[in-house]
């Protein structure tokens, strides 16, 4: 489906932030299905009549079965400053996910090293430092209840694959549909109940502050967590 005008959160002369639809893949894989980037370019590019190719970078991923706020680079110069943004966590992240456990301790922070297996697409938490891992912390707090599901906020302090999926499954708490990590059974429409709900940071030209909130999606599901704000 392409990108239209009511996908855009966010849009200057310097980035652009869509709210992405979980199944979409960020960058082009082994699948060989279309990727957000090339639809944003084509939208940039239909929206502007550009006769050549639009720049478009790609600022940070999320993974293909999640959705919420992306954001993209329109210019070199804020594709750079932005990157080094999210490597020294200037960054706020803000997640929602969706688990059908109650975590027994309601709010806290998680720190555990991963590894990735490349091969099979998975990553293995550890207690301890272990070779070759990864060190990954996060932030989390209990928002409420629905109907026998638990909201849980997320704030990742690291942006590691997978890790909010797999440190939430360390609570026996895996993410809803999220088979590979620990919950029963996937979801026929290939996506997980992990939302990106917001993106926080410094402009990287015009240096103000922005503040990119992604509504959840529509799906019969999501929506009725929707009455649940942000702390």
């Amino acid at each position: 489906m392409p990108i239209t005008e009511q996908d855009v959160l966010y849009e200057d002369n310097h980035l652009i932030a869509i709210n992405k639809r979980a199944g979409d893949i960020v960058q082009v894989d082994e699948t060989g299905d279309e990727p957000l980037d090339e639809q944003v370019k084509k939208y940039l590019v239909k929206k502007y009549n550009k006769p050549n190719a639009a720049f478009l970078g790609v600022v940070h991923r999320l993974d293909r079965p999640v959705s919420g706020v992306i954001l993209f680079a329109k210019t070199s110069k804020a594709l750079e400053r932005m990157n080094l943004q999210f490597k020294t966590r200037e960054v706020q992240k803000t997640y929602f996910a969706v688990v059908k456990k109650k975590p027994l301790v309601h709010a806290g922070k998680l720190v555990h090293w991963l590894i990735k297996n490349p091969q099979k697409n998975v990553v293995t938490a550890y207690d301890k430092e272990v070779p070759n891992a990864q060190r990954s912390e996060l932030d989390y707090q209990l928002l409420g209840e629905l109907g026998g599901y638990y909201l849980i906020q997320v704030n990742p302090l690291t942006g590691r694959s997978h890790q909010i999926r797999v440190q939430l499954s360390t609570l026996n708490c895996p993410i809803v549909g999220d088979n590979k990590y620990g919950y029963p059974r996937g979801s026929r429409k290939g996506s997980i109940c992990l939302h990106a709900r917001q993106l926080e940071f410094i402009h990287p030209i015009q240096k103000i502050h922005v503040k990119i909130f992604a509504k959840l999606p529509k799906d019969g599901f999501w929506e009725r967590f929707e009455e649940f704000k942000i702390i």
